[in-house]
């Protein structure tokens, strides 16, 4: 049985390499805001159309036929992908134009489009960088994805196709997972809870520092950056990148060790965006709970365990011993949970996790292995409907 998956690698342009890189993704970003401008005329572009246009603006402009075809017609594809999920995904937005100063370099090369020769990155226009091996290539990549970074680093993701690996029986027969801002994810076993560990507010003092130099060193509107503030612009971007990078390595190593322990994950389809615009925006930042999330059902089904998404209405308001219902809202402040019913008292967290759980192990049907519960109650008792089959996992 084998895998796609992707290995990323830095890479080491030099001038003329990146000045062509460069070249190259500003024929790609223009063909990008032509579609999106015919889409907003009020014509839906699909790719057999865009291709056409493409090949006619080819053989106007010779700047276009200067770049590669490959690039530019992987563009398309992308755009056209992505503007058929717009159309398929509810609350998914149209693509928007990508403006020079916002939107960062990302070119995709098929098979015909690019080569690897003697350690080196081999791209048309006889491009040739330096890539840093960090470690060998399972088999030879189908495609690859040139990008850049807001610190000015490029990378190279390829596609290769794998041999799986089998995992391992788990220990574990199910868990489940409830979010939180004080706790990460608090389980149903207490081993497997991911802490709040606040990378982000141990560097909050250095990105601000370096935030108050680019305010002093800032020019007026219309003026060139001076190279002060680039440099400022830069340090701040890398303490706020090494927090992100600890986040995904933390939320990494916490989704393998639940996934290699247990065979159904039950997780609460918690959607952190309201939280941006409460008092908790920046703990809920710090907390990264939709990259721990994406994680852990990415891990799940790549395993090959079941993971159900169960959503988060009354979880915490539901005794997980009786089923019963609290009749209030429970405040924040009230972190220990007491059911009126039974008498049973836990944390909250806790009483929540196993509620989802219990949600989870209840539904029988359907054969899909990440599909959403709804939760109802049937005498008092938690019971779970099958709901639709989520394609597109946030």
């Amino acid at each position: 049985m084998f895998e796609t998956v992707r290995f990323t690698y830095r890479l080491r342009p030099g001038r003329r390499a990146e000045a062509a890189l460069l070249s190259e993704w500003g024929r790609c970003r223009f063909l990008w805001n032509e579609a999106v401008h015919q889409q907003k005329s009020g014509r839906r572009p699909t790719l057999c159309k865009l291709s056409k246009l493409l090949t006619e603006a080819r053989g106007r402009h010779a700047w276009l036929r200067a770049g590669s075809q490959v690039a530019q017609q992987q563009t398309l594809r992308t755009y056209a992908s992505a503007l058929d999920a717009s159309f398929k995904v509810k609350g998914r937005g149209r693509p928007r134009v990508k403006k020079l100063k916002a939107a960062l370099p990302s070119l995709e090369y098929t098979v015909r489009g690019f080569r690897i020769k003697d350690g080196r990155l081999c791209l048309p226009a006889k491009v040739r960088i330096p890539v840093v091996w960090s470690r060998e290539l399972p088999s030879e990549p189908t495609s690859v994805r040139v990008y850049q970074d807001n610190l000015g680093h490029w990378y190279a993701s390829f596609v290769v196709r794998r041999q799986a690996t089998v995992p391992a029986a788990p220990v574990e027969p199910a868990v489940g997972v409830d979010w939180g801002v004080k706790t990460t994810a608090t389980t149903t076993d207490s081993r497997f809870d991911l802490p709040h560990l606040g990378h982000r507010k141990r560097c909050a003092a250095q990105l601000a520092k370096a935030q108050r130099t680019m305010a002093r060193r800032r020019r007026a509107k219309g003026q060139t950056p001076s190279k002060g503030y680039q440099a400022a612009k830069r340090q701040a971007a890398r303490v706020a990148k090494r927090a992100a990078r600890q986040n995904t390595h933390d939320a990494r190593q916490w989704a393998k060790r639940v996934v290699d322990h247990h065979s159904l994950i039950a997780v609460e389809d918690f959607k952190p965006k309201f939280l941006a615009k409460s008092r908790m925006a920046r703990k809920a930042a710090d907390a990264a709970i939709g990259a721990c999330k994406r994680e852990l059902v990415y891990r799940g089904t790549r395993a090959g365990r079941k993971v159900v998404l169960v959503p988060p209405a009354y979880t915490t308001m539901t005794c997980s011993e009786c089923g019963t219902r609290t009749k209030e809202r429970l405040g924040l402040g009230l972190r220990i949970f007491e059911c009126v019913a039974c008498g049973y008292t836990a944390c909250r967290d806790r009483n929540a996790a196993r509620t989802i759980l219990a949600t989870a192990e209840r539904d029988r049907a359907g054969a899909d292995d990440v599909r959403h519960s709804i939760t109802s109650f049937r005498d008092g008792r938690p019971d779970a409907v099958r709901a639709r089959n989520p394609r597109n996992l946030p």
